[in-house]
């Protein structure tokens, strides 16, 4: 049988454009890893946010999602599993795949789309957020410290 690309203009729904963001958590001083943008292109509010990116295709999506966050901020990470995914509410076709994940080397380099990068505590976190910030994701974030 002859490989056959799968053809998503026929689909109305289910298709959505997936992001990878890393919940780096560093559990000696238990803070979280975010990281700021600056005029992203595509959401004219967002400035800190977990780290991470778009996968890509033909890669397995945890080791994909693990290059993505070495190549954005200089950090090899090693990830514990996804641990939460919700619908960006600024564009319900943008899926968004959430990682626990510790560091295991590296460190962190300003490169790439991030300007800054910061680790605050799990009360501080939402107030960094200028873009949605899921109260399920929250209640797991404060439950980790």
């Amino acid at each position: 049988m002859a490989d056959k690309k799968l053809d998503l203009n026929k689909f109305d729904k289910g298709v959505f454009l997936v992001n990878t963001l890393g919940v780096i958590f560093d559990p000696s001083n238990k803070k979280f890893l975010i990281a700021r943008r600056e005029n992203d292109p595509n959401f004219k509010n967002l400035k800190w946010c977990f780290p991470g990116g778009r996968p890509n295709y033909g890669e397995d999506l945890e080791e994909s999602f693990e290059k993505i966050i070495k190549e954005k901020t200089g950090l090899k990470v090693k990830s514990l599993g996804p641990v939460f995914s919700r619908l960006f509410s600024e564009d319900d076709k943008l899926l968004m795949i959430y990682y626990l994940c510790e560091t295991i080397g590296g460190e962190i380099k300003i490169k790439g789309d991030f300007v800054e990068f910061k680790w605050v505590n799990a009360e501080e976190l939402e107030g960094y957020f200028t873009t949605s910030f899921d109260p399920r994701l929250k209640e797991f974030i404060m439950n980790l410290r």
